[in-house]
């Protein structure tokens, strides 16, 4: 009679006991995996808010201006910063029925309003960071990128703040100078 082969019959798994090693070290390896996936959702969603906000000034640049100023950039932020302006005219519509109980929207327009207050806060503070499309050459970069948030590390950003729309007093006097050229000019043009 042959004998059976050795090594190669079909063993049974064990069953791994609660208090061993081997438990604690597929445990610990459990909630490495657990956090590692929470870290790349936050990130993923991280890299959606600014590829959202990205287009947004990416729709509202001038395909045919070559070139921006801080001016104009705090000009598109003002706008970026009233994007909200809609939906809050609506809830306010809807909680301005009469006969209804409670507020509705109010997580929707709460969080509204906090985004507002952080942004603005931002924009008055330290700056808000936005995509440099002050520079021409970042500016053709962030015309030519195409949403792909994997080339989001190309585009360079900025941050401006409302310091940067105020004129400074070297400009207000070229400003002034240049007022009272064009009105010596008009003068000048109705004695004729």
């Amino acid at each position: 009679m042959p004998k059976a082969a050795k090594g190669k019959a079909q063993t049974e798994q064990k069953a791994i006991h609660p208090y061993s090693r081997k438990a604690a070290y597929l445990a610990r390896a459990a909630i490495k995996q657990q956090r590692k996936e929470k870290l790349k959702g936050e990130k993923a969603q991280r890299l959606n808010v600014v590829g959202e906000k990205l287009l947004w000034f990416q729709s509202q640049l001038d395909p045919d201006k070559s070139d921006y100023t801080k001016h104009d950039a705090c000009k598109i932020v003002e706008r970026y910063l009233q994007r909200f302006e809609g939906e809050l005219e609506q809830i306010e519509l809807a909680n301005s029925i009469k006969g209804r109980q409670g507020r509705q929207y109010a997580s929707r327009e709460a969080v509204i309003k906090q985004t507002i207050e952080r942004e603005r806060a931002l924009y008055e503070g330290n700056g808000f960071e936005i995509p440099d499309f002050i520079n021409s050459k970042h500016l053709k970069v962030f015309r030519e990128w195409t949403g792909d948030l994997k080339k989001l590390p190309n585009i360079k950003m900025t941050k401006v703040s409302a310091k940067d729309t105020a004129p400074s007093a070297v400009s207000q006097d070229k400003h002034v100078e240049e007022e009272n050229k064009e009105d010596v000019s008009l003068n000048s043009d109705t004695d004729l």
